[in-house]
């Protein structure tokens, strides 16, 4: 399956925490490269976001926001811890007697004394699990935008791939035509120049031109280069960095075919291979 690294999804859910808001946006992208905008509610999870994200996305570069909203009836409680404030009463009352003239603790000294404010580890690991199944569906649906996309760039390419197979066609029955054509012109230019026309000479031109043209092995490559870009657009897994290349390949037989040629219709051929192969490599860009 074709993935493109184009893609978008949004979520809300609502949790006991507050309103979790998800926001997922991609694009083509050489590497993976994360960009995360998480609020000071939610940015110690980053450590979780990251690794979600990375066991999801292969390539491209996406952004990540992500939110806590609290709702409109939500109060927060603050937990006092009890048994730490007995501590320090018994502390203060042992320092009071040795010291009478300290003055006593305040309210904010209490607060402020390490332990007091119980951490709400339960309420911290219940909004963990709804950010990773919350964020593990949005990458889902972001996956199937890009999947859908992907199958719209497989369809352009494969598309083009047909026309090529149709422009490569056309070359092998001009090149008997060439070598013909070629024979005439060099038996004409043979009459008015000698007498006798030298067949030998003649044969021996034929095949020194018919070698120089001869595109069959380029034709092969080309099918084959063709075959295997089929293959990979119905393989699963990664396939924008192998098709790149594929196209690279493609460039380089059409630009022989070019540079052997001898007649305006194999130059007109090589010419439509190149741009086909253009349009492929734009497409192919945004394939992850």
């Amino acid at each position: 399956m074709i993935f493109s690294m184009t893609g978008f999804a949004a979520l809300e859910r609502e949790t006991a925490s507050g309103i979790l808001i998800i926001e997922l946006r991609s694009v083509n992208h050489r590497y993976l490269e994360l960009q995360l905008k998480l609020d000071d509610s939610v940015r110690s999870f980053e450590p979780l976001v990251r690794e979600l994200v990375a066991a999801k996305l292969g390539r491209g570069k996406v952004e990540c926001r992500m939110s806590l909203m609290p709702r409109a009836n939500q109060a927060k409680q603050a937990h006092l811890d009890k048994a730490v404030l007995q501590q320090l009463a018994h502390m203060a009352s042992t320092v009071q007697q040795h010291f009478p003239q300290s003055p006593p603790l305040g309210v904010a000294d209490i607060l402020r004394w390490p332990g007091v404010l119980m951490s709400d580890s339960a309420n911290h690991e219940a909004l963990a699990e709804e950010i990773q199944v919350s964020l593990t569906q949005a990458l889902q649906d972001m996956a199937d935008s890009r999947s859908r996309e992907g199958a719209k760039l497989k369809a352009l390419i494969l598309e083009r791939l047909t026309e090529m197979e149709q422009q490569v066609a056309q070359v092998k029955p001009l090149l008997p035509l060439q070598i013909k054509a070629y024979q005439e012109r060099l038996t004409a230019k043979f009459q008015e120049t000698m007498k006798n026309v030298d067949e030998e000479r003649i044969g021996q031109e034929l095949i020194l031109f018919a070698q120089r043209i001869d595109v069959d092995e380029e034709l092969t490559r080309l099918t084959a280069h063709m075959s295997e870009v089929k293959r990979i657009l119905d393989s699963s897994g990664a396939a924008g960095k192998r098709l790149d290349f594929l196209m690279q390949e493609l460039n380089r037989e059409a630009n022989t075919l070019g540079s052997k040629s001898v007649s305006t219709e194999v130059t007109q051929v090589s010419m439509a291979l190149k741009v086909l192969i253009e349009q492929m490599r734009e497409q192919i860009q945004n394939i992850e």
